[in-house]
């Protein structure tokens, strides 16, 4: 076993850099650039003791790429070479200035080029973040296809494919980025060690998709399926410390297992690509545009509950890791899941995350079965990032119109937060890409053989991964179209296309991938039978890798470059095309449909589904002239070149800083300090409480009718309104009729009906209209207006009230009605607005028409005038919740009333961020009534945390089944928390009427609130070879993750622990399978 290496530094020394930013100016901050790194130049992350420069890394540390390992010619041939040519690289940068990307295309470099921040430290402008300094990167697979041997060193060949997404990492762990960087990876399919450089893409699919060998004296060897393997922990503590110490940054490998010998502590690897099914099976094809045939339920519940513990492994993985003011980022969509689950554990994370593919509209994603699952799982992140505006237009849609969130070309408003929305069209590394393919010999020598093959001919060039959605069958269609319609050039032109195997492993079991493999080889026959001769082959087909030589020199020798992709998230060819185009200017012809056609504007676009448009942009690109063609790449050059994968790195970063630092600094309400508003309630002798209903008491449901209230609700209630204390008023816009029906069975609610029309007052019958001498004339006329937009909207309707009139259009398309809603509004405020004394509200998905003076705020103020002013007669606690526009004028008349601040409560119900009045905020409805609950001293109080010993007690259910605690046992003295018993449905039973109070002192109350953050991952840590996830319910506000035994025979008690809000990831009936797992 080779000795453990020795600890080495994180970062190179910082150096201080003249720089103008106000956030490196202590005069002006008084606060250090970023936590660990003062001012001076001096940083935590850096032992200055250590003078020995320790470096066993196989590239430069002080170049942008770590050498061959993970830069773009991974995507290429199989062995490692040294590149001699690039011995004088140049460094990484971010954005670039104009002057430098005129340098790299052979004007002089401007010297007075002024230093950016990014250049210091980006972290300067946010210092309030507390960022630590590091990033860990998580992603589906490590950059490395492994190979074992018992008792060896792992074999790491480089994987193919992802290369700029592998050149990012790279860049974050070098000396020119200020991060420190952590890559977390799951291991991939773990082959035997001999067959490691062999294995790293799929087999072919038939004799038709099979490599043509560049040597026939060396055939290419076919793929072989993996192993089952055992690796016990000296094997994996070697793999973890062999790719800390040969490869850039750290590297921390995710085990993804199916079995673990309890006796050895062997892991058990068998069918190691079932992790792979769901994300490649359903959401890859799903979004891409493309739907399987409904498959057997059992096979996509266990794809499905594969694809949450992958997620839940990840997760536990980075959070061995995780420290205060670490950043994460998340890359694509084999973790959807994951920052919501990161999120359920450590509320205060900062998460970014980015989906490499594209994002479908919300008629195609809503097919999909597990639609919210994954939505609600990437809304956990602080920051979402898209390829293309079209992508993240297309997310934003789906939150709203499947999850119902309002959102914005901005973001999304989900679970009392903003969730950033943006683009990010990613880059590859071009000063690496134009080194490797101009300063190699090889490929010299390997560009004139090419060129002397194909002399006098026209070369279009592409290369695309063997899978459907890339457009190669639509590429020779529109080729065979060409010369048809254009004889002129046959003979003349040829189509070189390279299809690679596909890195993703999609369902084959319909013969899908066979039939496009078929038809691929039929058209190039079909076309070479036409019009090829004996000394003429319109199309040169290879499926297969070519060599890294081989590739570049296509690419510098094309005429034309031609992606037809039907469906594309980021296309790299492009971009390499452009970079080895720059001597020869070659034209880019590029696919609409591609997510880089958005940001290469000055390519030749076309509709790969359009033969005869594809047909003549290929026409036309072969008769450009050159001071067109030479015009037209330096527009795509500079792009590339100043939109660089390290420019895309930064960007995202520092656009995520800045979402974080805006939303931290902005005008958003605080959270309602429970324990100040139970101590201000005990104190209070007189108290008032008033309520909305809809959104505040109950949830938004799209009919109106069905927002009855809960048996909880109404209990809640009571026993408020029981206290004498206690003025209980429900203020809302239902009508009468609603509210007697459903409230008005308590008689000592008070009760306000149509915003403050009608009033009854408690251990009263009769209703008082307000209005009666009110000029009614109106509603006609409105009546008339709300006609015409609702036969026009389909799902709209409207609510007829005694007084007020509303046009609901929650059932309607979301945006429609929305816009259907802006222009009812403009037509009413035109019209009857400017001839009747009343007003036109906006509320959540309707519009409503009342008179002027009659609204919230005047009930409320009426309320708190009858109590009278002065002390002793005003009220010396006041409550008030609201979720709607129309209860901000409750706040303002509280804010304008004479009452003490300190004794009143202003809570808006909704997202920290929303404009309002309301001096406190909780999340949802269900923090009212656990709200509620609280002050009532009940058992009921929900997920309050530690908040809820501010008394010195904690209640517990009466029957627990672990603790988790100083104590360890139920005679024992001291503090406890207790995880209550759960039924067999995974279900908790709020509302125990036996339960037992736990004394804790005041010093005890934060580690309660520790204890329960560390609770699950205790829990997992100490059943993990028995238990496995199995059911995750949201419960009266509460989420409950139950630990369900492993096998039938097992108890059927399970164990849960109550999270923070977040949405809950459900997954059914897992318990009754992958018996034995971990």
């Amino acid at each position: 076993m080779a000795p453990p290496a020795e600890e080495k530094p994180q970062r190179p020394q910082f150096e201080s850099k003249a720089s103008t930013h106000p956030a490196l100016n202590p005069e002006i901050t008084n606060v250090p650039v970023t936590p660990g790194v003062h001012l001076s130049g001096k940083t935590a992350y850096f032992d200055e003791s250590t003078t020995e420069k320790t470096n066993n890394l196989p590239f430069d540390p002080e170049t942008a790429t770590p050498g061959p390992s993970w830069s773009a010619n991974s995507y290429f041939s199989n062995q490692q070479r040294e590149d001699q040519a690039g011995a004088q690289t140049e460094k990484a940068a971010g954005a670039q200035s104009d002057g430098e990307v005129k340098s790299k295309m052979g004007d002089t470099p401007n010297p007075d080029a002024k230093t950016e921040l990014a250049d210091v430290d980006p972290r300067a402008a946010h210092p309030n973040l507390n960022l630590s300094g590091r990033v860990i990167s998580a992603t589906f697979a490590i950059p490395y296809s492994i190979g074992y041997s018992q008792g060896n060193d792992w074999e790491l060949t480089p994987r193919r494919g992802t290369s700029a997404l592998f050149d990012s990492f790279s860049y974050l762990a070098s000396s020119s980025s200020p991060w420190n960087h952590t890559l977390v990876g799951w291991t991939g399919e773990i082959s035997n060690a001999k067959t490691a450089s062999v294995v790293t893409a799929q087999a072919p699919t038939n004799k038709a998709a099979a490599p043509i060998p560049v040597d026939p004296k060396k055939p290419t060897q076919t793929p072989q399926a993996p192993n089952s393997f055992r690796i016990g922990p000296e094997d994996r503590e070697r793999l973890d410390k062999q790719l800390e110490r040969d490869h850039g940054g750290r590297i921390v490998p995710v085990w993804l297992v199916d079995e673990v010998d309890d006796g050895k502590d062997e892991y058990i690897l068998k069918n190691q690509s079932h992790w792979r099914t769901y994300a490649e099976n359903e959401l890859y094809t799903l979004f891409h545009y493309k739907q399987n045939e409904p498959a057997d339920g059992r096979a996509a519940r266990k794809s499905w509950a594969d694809y949450y513990r992958m997620n839940k492994l990840f997760a536990d993985r980075i959070l061995e890791i995780y420290k205060p003011g670490d950043i994460v980022m998340v890359h694509d969509f084999y973790l959807m899941l994951l920052p919501s689950l990161l999120r359920q554990r450590l509320p205060s994370v900062y998460i970014g995350f980015y989906l490499h593919i594209p994002f479908p509209s919300s008629e195609f994603y809503r097919c999909l079965s597990r639609r919210k699952e994954i939505l609600e799982g990437v809304l956990g992140a602080n920051m979402i990032g898209f390829q293309s505006y079209s992508y993240s237009r297309h997310f934003s849609s789906c939150c709203t119109r499947i999850l119902g969130f309002d959102s914005s070309s901005t973001g999304v408003d989900a679970y009392g937060a903003h969730v950033a929305v943006d683009v990010f069209p990613i880059g590859i590394n071009a000063v690496s890409t134009q080194r490797q393919a101009f300063g190699d010999p090889e490929i010299d020598e390997k560009l004139k053989d090419i060129r002397e093959m194909y002399a006098g001919k026209k070369l279009i060039v592409g290369r695309d991964r063997l899978d459907a959605v890339r457009g190669v069958v639509q590429k020779l269609q529109a080729f065979q179209l060409f010369l048809e319609k254009y004889p002129e050039w046959v003979g003349k032109v040829v189509l070189i296309q390279v299809t690679s195997p596909s890195g993703v492993h999609t369902d084959r079991s319909d013969g899908a991938q066979e039939k496009v493999v078929n038809k691929i080889s039929d058209l190039a026959a079909k076309i070479n039978g036409t019009y090829g001769t004996l000394d003429f082959t319109p199309v040169r087909h290879f499926p297969q890798y070519l060599s890294r030589e081989e590739y570049f020199a296509l690419l510098r020798l094309a005429d034309i470059g031609l992606i037809t992709s039907v469906r594309d998230g980021m296309n790299t060819t492009s971009m390499e095309y452009i970079i080895c185009q720059k001597d020869n200017h070659g034209p880019l012809i590029l696919s609409e449909f591609s997510g880089t056609s958005s940001s290469l504007s000055a390519a030749s676009h076309i509709n790969p589904w359009d033969m005869g448009g594809v047909a003549d942009a290929i026409n036309d690109a072969l008769k450009q002239s050159d001071e067109h063609r030479a015009d037209v790449h330096a527009q795509l050059y500079k792009h590339v070149v100043q939109n660089n994968v390290q420019a895309w790195s930064n960007n995202y970063l520092k656009r995520l800083m800045t979402n974080l630092s805006s939303f931290d600094q902005a005008f958003a309400t605080p959270a309602l300090d429970r324990a100040k508003l139970l101590f201000q309630y005990r104190e209070a002798k007189k108290r008032l409480f008033m309520f909305d209903y809809d959104g505040t008491l109950t949830p938004i449901v799209k009919d109106p009718q069905a927002a009855i209230p809960s048996d909880r609700v109404i209990r809640t209630l009571k026993t408020l309104a029981a206290d004498p204390a206690n003025a209980v008023w429900i203020i809302s816009g239902r009508d009468q009729a609603f509210l007697d029906e459903w409230m008005g069975h308590i008689p000592e609610l008070g009760l306000s009906a149509e915003h403050g029309s009608f009033m009854r007052h408690p251990r009263s019958q009769e209703w008082h209209n307000l209005t009666e001498t009110t000029d009614m004339s109106w509603q006609q006329e409105v009546i008339d207006v709300f006609q015409h937009y609702t036969e026009r909207t389909q799902g709209s309707f409207i609510e007829r009230k005694k007084i007020a009139l509303t046009w609901h259009y929650r059932r309607a398309d979301p945006e429609y009605g929305a816009f259907q809603a802006r222009e009812c509004q403009k037509h009413l405020e035109r019209t009857v607005a400017k001839k009747h004394d009343v007003e036109v509200m906006t509320g959540k998905a309707n519009l409503e028409v009342r008179p002027k003076f009659v609204n919230k705020g005047e009930i409320a103020k009426t309320l708190v005038q009858n109590y009278g002013e002065g002390s002793g007669n005003a009220p010396e606690f006041v409550l008030c919740m609201g979720d709607d526009f129309t209860d901000e004028d409750m706040f303002r008349s509280l804010r304008q009333s004479k009452l003490p601040t300190d004794h009143v409560f202003s809570v808006t119900v909704g997202a920290s961020s929303k404009q309002t009045l309301a001096s406190w905020h909780l999340v949802e409805p269900s923090d009212v009534i656990s709200v509620i609950s609280l002050l009532n001293g009940s058992a009921d109080a929900g997920n309050v945390g530690a908040i809820a010993v501010v008394d010195g007690t904690l209640a517990a259910p009466h029957n627990s089944n672990l603790y988790v605690g100083k104590t360890g046992t139920a005679h024992e003295s001291g503090p406890r928390l207790t995880i209550p018993q759960h039924g067999h449905d995974g279900f908790s039973r709020p509302g125990t009427t036996n339960s037992t109070q736990y004394t804790m002192g005041l010093m005890e109350k934060l580690q309660a609130r520790l204890e329960l953050y560390r609770l699950e991952q205790r829990y997992t840590r100490r059943e993990k070879r028995t238990t496995f996830i199995s059911e995750a319910q949201y419960v009266d506000g509460e989420y409950v993750y139950a630990s369900s035994p492993s096998s039938a025979n097992s108890s059927t008690t399970t164990s849960s622990k109550r999270f923070s809000k977040m949405p809950a990831i459900r997954i059914k009936e897992l318990g009754r399978m992958g018996t034995g797992r971990s």
